[in-house]
């Protein structure tokens, strides 16, 4: 039984919750590196790709002076038992070998603590033999409507020293880098003298034929004491690491030129001298930036005719060969960079304070305003970058040293409902990819868009759910924007779309998908279903829409209103939404033969199956907590009702009776067990309580995802069963408590994965809150009698709206939000 410390959802980790904390620090599409619950400075991915192992020789230190001798410490604490007895790839070198190449065997504190604030970070040092109290905060800008100073590739790490005694303390703090940037056989790898500030840059000049191998990373600070030593100690074995520890014990603070001759110096120190009267406390900050132009990274398959002649993108522009960052094509070179961090330092990090402020200063329960803000992590992880034009692609997750699944694959995306609010014209720009490089003149989506961002071929599977959604987003950019002409240029390829889907799974009108329909499962289900014809209803009722404000011909609104009847009279079967399996008597040949038989393998004992059970990876009768994520997807897009709410809640209320699990001790599961495991709690994909189970069903069915589980909680919420809600997410985020997880890495296929952005429906869920820029209408919906304030960003400003004392009220922190009525529904 887990104790009440271990429950703790407040955003801070303590004691065993501290093993595995790794803050993400970095801007979007920038790269990144972690702030560990301990302090120590890990997961180093700034080459435009996952590197989650990396653990360069980067550390901070602290030595006391004293005439009775001096104490000196690394600036963090204990080094989790796990990293010394792993052995995860060849950068982390297990126990074998003695951890080479670590500085686990210096001095550090005897306790770390750990509490977030996103996008803020802080580490609480404790040690009884040291005279200081020592917090560490870390941040990197995070301004809601301000993608670019976002998108910096930047973090900050700012060390605080509180002296509590009676008497004055006189301290050393320094930085210490290795530079991790020096190629393999390079020989010109070089440490030089910051342009900014005072401190040192690790650079890799260009190589011939290996451009992208060039990078530098920046270590500044703008204490006007400050001294850089650019010329490590060269030599062989441990020399470096020794010599570099005993400048540390001595208290030195010197200034050395980097090396001008032999071989190129191997690292560089930072030294700040900090005297601290009694009860003083001062702050030293180090400022840190990189700079990786140039990549050699492409993935997807172009269109034929983009691979046959001059690639251009979806707006006839050149396409460039490989990806490059956006900050490339917004800064010249590493000290521009550097200088625009030291210059913007004080206001960026006031105006991501404004943000952390307003998102934790409304009455929203902490375990929904952690479990949102732990995803936001996501959008500093290598699982998305920018391109140099600013446009937005993302993997669905990160491997260890590569992305997971290219593409902003559109039904994994589906679900993410952060960057639409916080950052609207990134999404924007998504819909508008999707629309323009990912579909062709039938309409046919590819739901992976290459990279660097081009028309993709078209040579499988749209993904109903994905292409679906993607209508119902386009409904939802529109409303958020409040721009009708970016509607307008974009609506006929969103008729295009939707009469292609229309055609290819539901050709004879019946408003649900009964022709096999791709999704995220990664399979087809074959014949009508309520996940997917959820998502179907609801982009015809957005089309309805949409082609109305157009003053458009309107043939929707009656496909719309027969498939809702549908759902609700044939796939709703008393207590959930349920699945029709159909495969024969469709124009779809069988599913044992062509295209359709990809990915399923059908021998001759799955035939014998087939015959008794239908097509493999089906869900039948199952209660599937995906089963009317379309009725989510429209509360989200602000698309109102598309089913009966009655049944809706119906539905909800039985995933969370029979797909919640306290304990999984006894559930089998031969699909991917470590989302969820042992005496852990969970959302199971699908259960089967009215009987019918299949011996094969869709592959991931006895899994837990944490995008669904937020799903159907914040699906929950919105539908007035809050205590269900709330329920699910915590049981969630106990797997994601730091002893075993990282509270800031939800995974799914990879790290930092997509898919668990649907956390921040919890905001909406929870509150009801929802502005519509189009109407200049806020709507708010209260969950309860209660007054509350709920965040709420729009395309023109943010901050904190709700009710007090009975009446509607909206806070402004930032920005403008225009208003020409309330609505209280």
């Amino acid at each position: 039984m887990k104790n009440i410390e271990e429950k703790r959802q407040d955003g801070s980790y303590a004691g065993a919750r501290n093993s595995h904390v790794a803050f993400p620090l970095g801007g979007i599409g920038a790269g990144m590196f972690c702030l560990e619950g301990t302090g120590a400075m890990t997961h180093f991915s700034l080459r435009n790709a996952p590197d989650v192992t990396h653990e360069p020789m980067m550390f901070s230190a602290l030595c006391v002076k004293s005439e009775s001798g001096n104490l000196a410490r690394v600036l963090e604490g204990p080094v989790p038992s796990w990293k010394i007895f792993s052995h995860r790839s060849d950068r982390f070198v297990g126990p074998g070998n003695g951890l080479f190449g670590k500085h686990y065997g210096l001095p550090r504190f005897k306790e770390a603590a750990f509490s977030s604030r996103f996008p803020f970070g802080t580490v609480e040092l404790r040690d009884p033999q040291i005279p200081v109290d020592v917090s560490i905060t870390g941040w990197s800008p995070f301004i809601p409507l301000n993608a670019d100073d976002s998108s910096l590739p930047t973090a900050g790490l700012e060390f605080t020293f509180s002296n509590a005694t009676d008497r004055t303390v006189e301290l050393v703090y320094s930085f210490h880098a290795a530079n991790f940037l020096a190629a393999d056989g390079s020989g010109n790898h070089r440490i030089v003298r910051s342009d900014s500030g005072r401190g040192f840059r690790l650079e890799q000049p260009p190589i011939e034929n290996r451009g992208w191998e060039q990078g530098a990373f920046s270590a500044v600070t703008d204490d006007p004491g400050a001294k850089a030593d650019c010329a490590w100690f060269r030599g062989g074995w441990f020399d470096p690491l020794t010599m570099i520890w005993n400048d540390i014990a001595a208290g030195h603070c010197q200034e050395k030129a980097p090396v001008a001759e032999g071989k190129p110096g191997p690292g560089a120190s930072l030294f700040v001298p900090v005297a601290l009267l009694p009860n003083e406390r001062k702050t030293v900050r180090l400022m840190l930036s990189w700079w990786v132009p140039e990549t050699n990274l492409t993935v997807g398959v172009p269109s034929p005719a983009a691979s046959s002649q001059e690639k251009v993108d979806g707006k006839g522009r050149a396409v460039l060969e490989f990806h490059k960052p956006w900050y490339a094509g917004r800064f010249a070179g590493a000290s521009d960079v550097a200088d625009y961090w030291l210059q913007h330092y004080d206001r960026m990090r006031k105006e991501s304070r404004d943000f952390t402020d307003s998102f934790y200063g409304t009455s929203m329960p902490a375990e929904l305003v952690h479990a949102i803000a732990a995803n936001l992590s996501i959008l500093k992880s290598p699982t998305v970058l920018r391109q140099t034009d600013g446009r937005f692609w993302g993997w669905e997750g990160s491997e260890d040293t590569r992305g997971s699944c290219h593409g902003t694959c559109t039904h994994v995306w589906n679900y993410a409902q952060a960057l639409p609010h916080l950052f609207p014209e990134l999404e924007r720009g998504v819909r508008t990819t999707e629309f323009t490089e990912g579909q062709d003149e039938r309409g046919h989506q590819n739901f992976r868009i290459p990279l660097p961002i081009q028309p993709a071929d078209h040579d499988f599977h749209a993904a109903s759910d994905g292409q679906l959604g993607g209508i119902m987003k386009a409904y939802r950019e529109w409303r958020i924007g409040g721009n009708t002409e970016w509607l307008r240029n974009l609506w006929p390829k969103i008729k295009s779309s939707l009469d292609y889907c229309i055609e290819e799974w539901d050709p004879k009108k019946e408003g649900v998908l009964s022709e096999p329909h791709h999704n995220t499962y990664d399979i087809e289900f074959w014949g009508p279903d309520g996940m997917c014809s959820s998502i179907y209803v609801g982009a015809l009722k957005a089309a309805s829409l949409m082609a109305q404000a157009l003053g458009e011909a309107d043939p929707y609104g009656s496909l719309y209103l027969r498939g809702r009847h549908y759902l609700d009279h044939v796939l709703f079967n008393g207590e959930y939404y349920e699945q029709h399996i159909v495969w024969e008597g469709l124009r779809t040949p069988s599913p044992t033969s062509g295209e359709q038989a990809w990915n399923v393998n059908y021998s001759t004992e799955a035939i014998e199956l087939l015959k008794g059970q239908g097509p493999k990876y089906q869900y039948g009768m199952g209660c599937l907590s995906d089963g009317v994520i379309g009725a989510w997807l429209a509360e989200m897009c602000g698309l109102g009702d598309i089913l009966n709410r009655d049944n809706v809640r119906s539905h909800l209320l039985s995933v969370y009776k029979y797909n919640l699990k306290r304990d999984l001790s006894d559930h089998v599961n031969p699909q991917r067990p470590g989302f969820a495991i042992g005496d852990e709690g969970g959302l199971l994909l699908c259960t089967w309580p009215k009987g019918g189970q299949l011996a094969l069903p869709f592959v991931y069915s006895n899994e837990v995802w944490t995008g669904i589980e937020y799903q159907v909680a914040s699906h929950l919420l919105s539908v007035g069963c809050a205590e269900e809600g709330l329920d699910i997410v915590r049981i969630c985020r106990d797997r994601y408590d730091g002893r075993t997880r990282n509270p800031f890495d939800e995974y799914e296929c990879g790290h930092w994965y997509a898919r668990a952005m649907a956390s921040y429906g919890l905001i909406q869920g929870w509150s009801g809150t929802r502005y519509d820029a189009i109407d200049r209408t806020l709507y708010l919906s209260p969950r309860s009698v209660e007054d509350y304030g709920s965040f709420l960003c729009t395309s023109g400003g943010y901050g904190i709206a709700g009710m007090r004392g009975g009446k509607p009220f909206v806070d402004v922190k930032a920005g403008k939000i225009e208003i020409d009525q309330v609505r209280v529904i």
